[in-house]
């Protein structure tokens, strides 16, 4: 199992890679528990306040599930979802670096990140209705509120894929960049975020996450409890000490 994810920290950024190249990094039960775990650890680690979720090589992201595994009776599924992710609420900023094709699985896998960096030579698409089944794991929840809901239609119904440039003009992506510089450009975007007061950052997020769900009138309640509770924090106070000081400020994340 140790070989199925593979770890690197950069100063506050942990990298997580699921490493199954052979296998287009597609998810066994292995390599679901190895990247579940890993997200737990992330998740409790205070060290740790960005994470960037890439795959080995070149060709795939993630081709989803590995169905030679499948029709063994394995599934690559936790309590947290298809892959220990898609049913996860992850508190700290999650970023894919999609270094080839996000499909099935993997494209549900995705879009269960928050920002994306894109290779110029990635495809996108859930084409589970080719093989007559649904894209199980959270794509026909999350994607109609990610693109137009006319466009999710399209997607799901025709299981056809989509190329980078089209991805990105529909927001699901934030960057498209040469496929040898994906993996630097989700790093950079990560070590950008973790320049920033880690409780602020976690806040916003969950905060971004709740309101899209809410009316106008409940999320002010969301969003005014929260700041609240960051204008009150240590951090807060050591960003107007460090701007005052100009010096770059020393988080906490308290």
């Amino acid at each position: 199992m140790a070989n199925e994810l593979l770890r690197e920290r950069r100063g506050h950024v942990e990298i997580l890679t699921i490493n199954r190249p052979e296998a287009r990094n597609a998810m066994n039960r292995a390599a679901a528990l190895a990247l579940s775990d890993a997200l737990d650890d992330c998740e409790s680690n205070d060290d740790i306040w960005v994470v960037v979720l890439t795959g080995a090589d070149n060709k795939a992201f993630s081709a989803g599930m590995d169905l030679k595994a499948y029709a063994t009776g394995e599934f690559p599924i936790t309590e947290k979802g298809f892959g220990g992710l898609t049913k996860r609420d992850f508190p700290k900023p999650l970023i894919a670096a999609v270094n080839g094709s996000a499909l099935a699985g993997g494209f549900e896998m995705m879009i269960s990140c928050d920002m994306v960096i894109a290779a110029d030579h990635a495809k996108f698409g859930i084409p589970e209705a080719q093989r007559g089944l649904i894209a199980g794991a959270g794509g026909l929840i999350r994607l109609p509120k990610r693109v137009p809901l006319a466009v999710a239609y399209e997607m799901a119904l025709t299981a056809d894929p989509i190329d980078a440039q089209r991805a990105y003009e529909l927001g699901l992506v934030n960057r498209v960049v040469p496929g040898d510089q994906v993996l630097d450009a989700a790093i950079a975007l990560a070590e950008r975020i973790a320049k920033n007061a880690p409780l602020a950052v976690r806040t916003s997020k969950r905060v971004m996450h709740q309101a899209i769900e809410l009316n106008e009138a409940a999320a002010w309640v969301v969003n005014d409890e929260a700041f609240g509770v960051i204008g009150s924090s240590a951090d807060a106070l050591e960003g107007a000490i460090a701007f005052a000081e100009k010096r770059e400020p020393n988080w906490q994340a308290k």
